[in-house]
């Protein structure tokens, strides 16, 4: 494997000393990276064969963020994940197809050397992975959004006191999720839709018949945002991340404006409630 270019990504100074020369004593060259932004930099500059990135450089799942750039920008490079928790290779498992193979430190070096030449051997020509926007992500993966919101707010200590079905707790759940990706996708990501308006609307009324409070309003918001901060985090590498943190922004203010408009009915429900009964 004489000549082969390695790009190895790592932010613990001990492993960017010692792998390196392991791996150059196997014929390797490598170059080595302890940011992303130094990682993006060297991708832009020289081609690699082989990438070997941690999972977590300075903040968790940014791994993620370079092999996505490699993959983009190199699409025939070979693309490694190095991960310190054993836990997480069911997670890493879900991705596979997107790298080409992971490792849990400490990482076996003449398994690694192994496996390398073993994915240089197989490797074939490759075009660069389509990548999506935050909306179509929303759109393909809704069902996955809205189950895993649901099992959220039936397992939260507040949420489940209140007697609901499942159709009941999640019923808006689908709609709003799909609004809101027609709303990024709009000329103006940050205006709430007549649409979205008016389902929120109707979801504070439900709410409130329902027995909840304005707290519980705002805890089901921030479980449907959790939901999709983790379906980005599992899909990240199928995301154009060029453009995710602006659309990341335009789906929380949007997520916000439906919560005010929520909470907006709630309170007009409240007082239309004590103007019938005669409270004052």
């Amino acid at each position: 494997m004489k000549g082969k270019r390695i790009l190895f990504v790592d932010d613990e100074p001990n492993l960017r000393l010692t792998f390196p020369q392991i791996l150059n004593m196997h014929g390797f060259e490598v170059r080595t990276t302890a940011t992303v932004a130094q990682a993006l930099s060297e991708i832009t500059i020289h081609p690699f064969d082989i990438l070997i990135s941690d999972l977590n450089i300075g903040e968790p799942g940014d791994g993620f963020t370079v092999v996505s750039a490699m993959r983009r920008t190199q699409p025939s490079c070979i693309n490694f994940i190095l991960t310190g928790f054993p836990a997480f290779e069911s997670a890493l498992a879900a991705i596979q197809r997107q790298v080409d193979g992971y490792l849990v430190k400490p990482a076996n070096i003449a398994e690694l050397v192994s496996l390398i030449e073993q994915r240089l051997q197989e490797r074939q020509p490759r075009h660069p992975a389509a990548l999506v926007r935050l909306s179509n992500l929303l759109r393909e993966r809704v069902d996955e959004i809205c189950n895993h919101t649901l099992s959220k707010m039936k397992s939260d200590p507040v949420l489940s006191t209140i007697a609901m079905s499942d159709q009941e707790r999640a019923d808006y759940l689908p709609r709003l999720v799909l609004e809101i990706a027609n709303q990024l996708d709009s000329a103006e990501p940050d205006q709430l839709t007549t649409s979205t308006m008016e389902s929120s609307f109707k979801h504070g009324l439900q709410r409130f018949a329902a027995g909840y409070n304005i707290s519980m309003l705002v805890t089901d918001s921030a479980i449907l945002d959790g939901a999709v901060f983790d379906t980005v985090r599992e899909h990240l590498l199928m995301l154009d991340t060029s453009n995710l943190v602006l659309d990341l922004k335009h789906f929380n203010h949007a997520l916000q404006g439906q919560l005010e408009r929520s909470i907006q009915a709630y309170w007009d429900q409240t007082a239309s409630t004590a103007g019938r009964s005669g409270t004052p």
